[in-house]
């Protein structure tokens, strides 16, 4: 699928700007949308899925105007949401079916197949009569990826999928959508979580105060952060110094004393050695440097 999206604003009747002129072009695979906590992400998500209307702006699918095929568009999209809940009374196979016989006109022979295929796919198919508000929180995320996907939809939209897993499911978590994302699909994956975007996404976008102040690939965000990354190792009075005055991306103890890495657009300290970025450093210098957030 090809979105085209131009001018795109969200204006509450509060007043509150969620986004404002968000102009990206989207293709196939997977998109990783990143920014803080009330970046606008959610209400971009919901724009996108019809849930919400935008106050200006435009969104073509596939040449479809979003707000004259808000029907066809619908039948298109499958969606994750943040806040994801299941009815306590239903089985987790019960639970997939009733998403199932709502956006399916499958025969019930048909839509049990496809739900058993489902399960299995995201790994669940061995508690399918478990009851879905019984599941771990990871078990959860994956059965709403499976209802998501259950229209067979051309784009799939999740919104923070992996806030509060722990390690081994967020990795599961992402081994899913990496597969999802080698078929005719595309994905719009909206996340504060840095190693959502640089384990899974080619193309992104980073979104603050409703802004994109980034557009590109991981690793072209990685490059403008090129020469503003440092390590050095310091002992506890050096450390409480230079964490006061810079923002500090990682210390690991070393020998009674701390290797430190920090972002500074100079050299902090003589001793301070360029180091290589990743998506995480380039994540600080952006809230530090394009955004004004200080994370001192």
């Amino acid at each position: 699928m090809n979105i085209k999206i131009k001018g795109l604003s969200k204006i509450y009747p509060n007043g509150h700007a969620a986004i404002k002129n968000i102009n990206l072009q989207i293709g196939s695979g997977m998109f990783g949308l990143l920014g803080p906590n009330g970046a606008g992400k959610s209400s971009f998500m919901r724009i996108l899925v019809t849930v919400q209307k935008a106050t200006s702006g435009t969104i073509l699918m596939d040449g479809m105007d979003i707000n004259e095929h808000r029907h066809e568009i619908r039948k298109l999209v499958g969606y994750l949401p943040q806040d994801f809940t299941f009815f306590s009374k239903l089985k987790t196979w019960e639970f997939l079916d009733y998403a199932a016989q709502l956006s399916t006109s499958l025969k019930r022979k048909e839509r049990l197949a496809k739900v058993d295929k489902l399960l299995d796919q995201v790994g669940l198919l061995d508690v399918r009569e478990r009851m879905a508000n019984k599941l771990s929180g990871g078990m959860k995320r994956r059965l709403g990826i499976a209802q998501a996907l259950i229209g067979e939809p051309r784009l799939l939209v999740i919104d923070e999928p992996t806030t509060g897993l722990d390690p081994e499911e967020r990795i599961r978590f992402r081994n899913i959508l990496s597969d999802l994302s080698q078929r005719d699909v595309t994905i719009i994956l909206s996340t504060h979580i840095v190693g959502d975007i640089s384990s899974t996404c080619h193309n992104m976008a980073m979104l603050n105060k409703g802004e994109v102040a980034f557009k590109g690939s991981p690793e072209g965000m990685i490059d403008q952060v090129r020469g503003h990354v440092w390590q050095i190792i310091l002992d506890d009075s050096a450390f409480d110094s230079l964490k006061a005055k810079y923002p500090v991306v990682s210390t690991i103890p070393v020998d009674g004393k701390w290797e430190v890495q920090l972002i500074s657009n100079d050299q902090p300290h003589p001793d301070a050695k360029v180091a290589n970025p990743n998506l995480e450093h380039a994540y600080v210098y952006f809230m530090e440097n394009e955004f004004g957030v200080s994370l001192v």
